[in-house]
């Protein structure tokens, strides 16, 4: 197994250090066990950021914006449902805490840098993807048969909404017969740009950000297997730390990860999108990629970086 610990440098007054692999894993060692409370707090703290993020966008951009955008009147009233869908979401996750006598986590303030109806929309279809790999991520630590029940219909609710908003901009409502799961960090890490702050009040959750890892806006519009590719990771720089040993992008899939090598440029890494081997799940559709300095596998304690998301065709 090639294993290499990372370690990141400041630029910009923004510092992000990866302590040693040991350390790490004492820590978490010595963590309590994650919590039914602690996964339905999760999902209401990301249910809170999508019904906000709806709320917000119906309210900033009228029907007749929408018209002017291309999105028809049944389009705005579906998304009217959407919204109201994560609304009814956050009262059933936050009733279902405190008949746990848990408390739930309360709205944060965000920005979601929507700057009209075209990047809301595209935006919406990427939070609700997320929103799928989040419950799928999370299901097989759920506990309570009845949870995993009641998040399972969330679920599908919510792959649903991706279709459609996919299906909205062009894209394939379904493009692979299996969705991606994403553990706790990783989805924490895709959803933390946006939350600004939180009431002091909010529980604290088992949760942490891995370093920002983004799709460089040079990249082809278009992207698929053999595609070369820039990740950018804005203002850091992540390196081994013992300055040779190789660097890897691991695209996650449901039947494992794919390994491609991730060469450093200027500003991040540059890599070829592999294809996913014979029998297993493809890398299609809104996917994710970390950088990691294993490849064999990858887990919370050898993520570096990200996760990316990418659309490949």
């Amino acid at each position: 197994m090639r294993s290499t610990i990372f370690a990141a440098a400041a630029l910009a007054g923004f510092a992000v250090a990866a302590p040693a692999k040991n350390a790490l894993l004492a820590v978490r060692q010595a963590m309590p066990a994650v919590t039914d409370a602690d996964i339905l707090n999760y999902a209401l703290t990301l249910e809170h950021l999508e019904d906000k993020f709806y709320r917000d966008g119906l309210a900033n951009f009228t029907e007749s914006d929408f018209a002017d955008a291309g999105f028809d009147a049944t389009f705005y009233n579906n998304l009217k449902e959407v919204s109201s869908d994560e609304s009814t979401h956050v009262s059933f996750l936050t009733t279902a805490l405190k008949a746990a006598g848990a408390t739930p986590v309360a709205e944060c303030t965000y920005a979601f840098g929507v700057t009209d109806v075209k990047s809301l929309i595209a935006t919406a279809s990427i939070l609700e993807g997320v929103g799928v790999s989040a419950y799928l991520g999370a299901a097989a630590d759920i506990m309570s048969k009845n949870y995993l029940t009641a998040a399972g219909s969330i679920l599908t609710v919510e792959s649903r909404h991706s279709s459609y908003l996919r299906a909205s901009l062009g894209e394939s409502p379904f493009p692979s017969p299996f969705d991606v799961p994403l553990s706790l960090d990783e989805v924490y890490s895709l959803a933390a740009p946006f939350i600004k702050s939180c009431p002091s009040s909010n529980p604290v959750l088992p949760v942490k950000a891995f370093p920002m890892l983004v799709s460089s806006p040079d990249n082809p519009k278009s992207i698929t297997s053999g595609t070369k590719i820039t990740l950018l990771t804005p203002n850091y720089i992540l390196k081994a730390q013992d300055g040779s040993s190789p660097v890897y992008a691991a695209f996650i899939t449901v039947t494992g990860p794919v390994f491609t090598m991730a060469t450093p440029v200027d500003g991040g890494f540059s890599l070829t999108v592999p294809s996913a081997p014979e029998g297993a799940a493809p890398i299609a559709g809104q996917s994710y990629v970390v950088l990691t300095g294993c490849n064999e596998t990858v887990t919370d304690e050898t993520v570096a970086a990200g996760p990316a998301i990418l659309e490949i065709s």
